[in-house]
């Protein structure tokens, strides 16, 4: 059986102001999240770029789909937002419904 969050098109984005510089989202998901000079997490489109803008989101490849999660559930500063790519809802990350 395979859950929603398995299946739909997910995006993800990394709010600086919280971040706290752990790496667990880099150690999680390489190709996804990456470090600047300012040592916070930030977000890489699918060529592989930084996104350093506030806010920008990217499409989390399929098969890193569970690790993106992951890294939104573990995250101690609680800054990384997943949310569903046909709306806004947030299915991991600080803003997300309570399972």
């Amino acid at each position: 059986m395979t859950t929603q969050t398995e299946t739909d098109q997910l995006r993800v984005w990394v709010d600086q102001d919280l971040c706290t510089g752990d790496g667990l989202c880099v150690q999680y998901a390489p190709d996804v999240f990456e470090f600047d000079i300012d040592g916070l997490a930030y977000v890489k489109d699918a060529a592989g770029s930084l996104q350093v803008s506030p806010g920008v989101r990217v499409d989390v490849p399929a098969h890193l789909r569970l690790d993106v999660l992951d890294s939104a559930k573990d995250c101690p500063g609680e800054c990384i937002h997943v949310m569903r790519g046909d709306s806004d809802e947030e299915v991991a990350g600080p803003n997300a419904p309570v399972e």
